[in-house]
């Protein structure tokens, strides 16, 4: 009997032990949860329904966690009965970690979630409530967002006027807790939600890119796969920062059309239509095919500012870009014939690149 007793004891004594080191475990993830916030960085969006935005910008890297709220309205502690009365919108607040991703790559990512150019609310949410905005915090975070704005208006991917306002953040009132993480605590509700509300569909046709890369098709190969599927010049320019010579390129003097793709992702990125001669020796551009997979970034490695131009997938290093290009953008983006591969128009549909075809279809 008193073995059987002991056994219990010495059972009950390890329970307990697994459940102290149990214990010790969550209590050491909530304090390291709650220094990722405590030095966090903080954007404010406002998108439409803060579910969508929210559910969206949680899935970004780097991005620690996101809360749905209301702001920008004259009445305190509002609430979701009464926030569009007192005049206050739908908003996030995104905490992200500064050292992972940037606020610009935020903004960017912001763009491809919402439709910018619509004044009167977001897709099927109508009214000033559902307004789209960027609040900033100081000084600086206004002047990226002017900025990103400015890159999104002369990008030519819309044909409208940039609507979303940017603005200055007073109070963030965060909204009620069956608001936060809607679209886990309700999936079925919010899946229905959300492909009824043309949000999804309008993404997919503005957004081809992002749409055909949901499945992660364009990656970037470990090293040393890159070593043996890219030349000398090609690596050094792409993983190495290196420029190629100017004139004795590949793409400077192509003049076929089709469009040019990241040599080691295959993600697109320009467009022959968008091509000029600059007289550099570079084949150039006036902008994009596709803004999202272009990564713009400040680059002070010689005696003068410049703006690096990387792709976003493969984190390749392309080339830069000039503000002294022809209309209708004033941009001369400056790239590396290494970096890109061309794609023939006969061969896109074949190459996979079939959505942007109806691109070359009715030039003369």
């Amino acid at each position: 009997m008193k073995k059987i007793i002991y056994f219990v004891i010495a059972l009950a004594f390890l329970w307990g032990c697994g459940n102290a080191d149990t214990g010790q475990t969550e209590v050491k993830n909530k304090m390291a949860d709650k220094a990722k916030i405590e030095n966090a960085a903080i954007a404010t969006l406002a998108g439409g329904c803060f579910w969508c935005v929210e559910a969206d910008l949680e899935k970004m890297p780097g991005v620690i966690k996101v809360i749905s709220g209301y702001t920008g309205g004259a009445g305190e502690n509002p609430t979701y009965e009464d926030y569009a009365r007192l005049g206050h919108i739908e908003a996030v607040q995104v905490y992200y970690d500064p050292q992972k991703v940037t606020y610009e790559q935020i903004l960017d990512r912001f763009w491809h979630l919402i439709d910018p150019t619509d004044a009167g609310g977001q897709f099927v949410d109508r009214g000033p409530q559902y307004v789209s905005a960027i609040f900033y915090a100081d000084e600086e975070q206004k002047q990226v967002a002017e900025k990103s704005k400015q890159k999104l208006a002369s990008s030519g991917k819309f044909t409208k006027p940039i609507a979303t306002e940017i603005l200055k953040l007073t109070k963030f009132y965060p909204a009620e807790d069956y608001h936060q993480d809607y679209y886990k605590k309700n999936p079925l509700r919010y899946k229905y939600y959300r492909s009824g509300s043309g949000r999804d569909a309008f993404i997919k046709k503005t957004w081809p890119a992002d749409a055909a890369d949901a499945d992660g098709k364009y990656k970037k190969p470990d090293d040393a796969t890159l070593r043996k599927i890219l030349t000398k010049m090609q690596y050094d320019v792409t993983q190495k920062g290196g420029t190629e010579p100017p004139f004795q390129n590949e793409y400077d003097k192509n003049n076929a059309d089709g469009i040019y793709v990241d040599v080691v992702s295959g993600e697109p990125l320009f467009s022959s239509l968008d091509k000029f001669d600059s007289g550099t020796g570079w084949p150039s551009f006036t902008r994009p095919l596709a803004p999202e997979n272009i990564i713009e970034r400040e680059d002070r490695s010689l005696f003068d500012v410049r703006t690096e131009v990387r792709s976003k997938h493969a984190d390749s290093h392309l080339g830069h870009v000039f503000p002294d290009g022809p209309r209708p953008t004033g941009l001369r983006y400056c790239m590396n014939s290494a970096a890109l591969r061309f794609i023939p128009k006969e061969d896109l549909e074949k190459a996979g690149y079939g959505q942007y075809a109806k691109l070359f279809s009715s030039k003369k």
